[in-house]
């Protein structure tokens, strides 16, 4: 009972996780739906393979589709099917802990204030739907006295290898192009990947009371300030403009129609405020993080 199963070890979060196991002397099982050198289809992880290991961190999923191509059924056959499966497999076996990476947008969408554990899931997307279907779900289930059961609900993650939204402003501010959104003025949470790994880390060795958490870094950061650290990342001098917000709201409307990489979705993604807790997955841990906010944010953009 000495490995850690990881499934979805292909993607970004599993595979930097798989490097930081490693690098603590730990073995793992990868489960990919693609399985390459020393890994395993979903079809064919069993119980035998529960029976040999000591943890389980559920990663696989559905990510959410920007461009709206994804079927319902498709969000909620991997996202909440694939975990209801695998959480069976894990109360039948002798496997002791079971991390399942769930979403903030299990809980909201949009927030308001600081989003904590105890506000009220009201997802609106069909991604935050399943994820939320899959949490009920395990929270339905009487747990073992013998078991650890954890989900978390990590903000962005990012890191080296990332892509998505940051990797967007990256190349605008990398190619000298001056930044237009400078007049919405927000913050936002975000979640290093060295962050993420380390609190993992360290649920497996203090094996805390089982619960949902909500994983964030210390600090949140401005969409402005994240320009200027880009800037320094890259070792240019970042160009802010404050065009009017009515302008660029149409222009998102425009992008939307004409499915530019620039639509009303990703301006929202881009200028809202989206504050997430730490506090009680910090107090379980009681260790600081190893990285603040900026460090690892300059971290993922001097990886680009």
């Amino acid at each position: 009972m000495n490995k850690i199963i990881i499934t979805g070890i292909s993607g970004f979060i599993g595979a930097n996780l798989n490097d930081f196991f490693h690098n603590n002397d730990e073995t793992t099982l990868g489960v990919s739906r693609n399985p390459g050198n020393n890994q395993v289809d979903y079809l064919n992880l069993n119980l035998s393979s529960f029976n040999e290991s000591k943890a389980i961190i559920h990663l696989a999923g559905k990510a959410h589709d920007l461009k709206k191509t994804t079927e319902d059924k498709e969000y909620f056959d991997v996202n909440c099917g694939l975990t209801i499966k695998l959480f069976d497999q894990f109360l039948e076996s002798t496997c002791e802990t079971f991390i399942y990476m769930s979403s903030v947008k299990a809980a909201a969408d949009a927030v308001k204030g600081v989003l904590t554990e105890n506000k009220t899931p009201n997802p609106i997307t069909v991604y935050g739907k399943s994820k939320l279907a899959a949490e009920e779900y395990i929270l339905s289930k009487n747990i073992p006295e013998s078991k650890k059961v954890y989900i978390l609900r990590p903000c962005m993650v990012h890191g080296p290898g990332n892509k998505g939204n940051l990797n967007l402003l990256y190349n605008v501010v990398s190619k000298g192009i001056p930044y237009p959104l400078g007049s919405f003025k927000n913050k936002r949470s975000f979640l290093s990947i060295q962050n993420l790994c380390f609190i993992i880390g360290q649920l497996l060795i203090i094996k805390p009371v089982s619960g949902l958490y909500n994983v964030a870094d210390d600090q949140s950061i401005s969409t402005n300030q994240l320009i200027k650290l880009i800037g320094i990342g890259c070792g240019k001098k970042s160009k802010i403009l404050n065009l009017p917000r009515f302008l660029i709201i149409v222009l998102g409307k425009f992008g939307s129609l004409l499915h530019l990489p620039m639509n009303s979705e990703r301006l929202q993604k881009l200028t809202e405020s989206y504050l997430v807790s730490n506090t009680k997955i910090k107090e379980v841990i009681n260790k600081p993080l190893p990285l603040t906010c900026e460090q690892g944010l300059l971290k993922t953009f001097k990886s680009f």
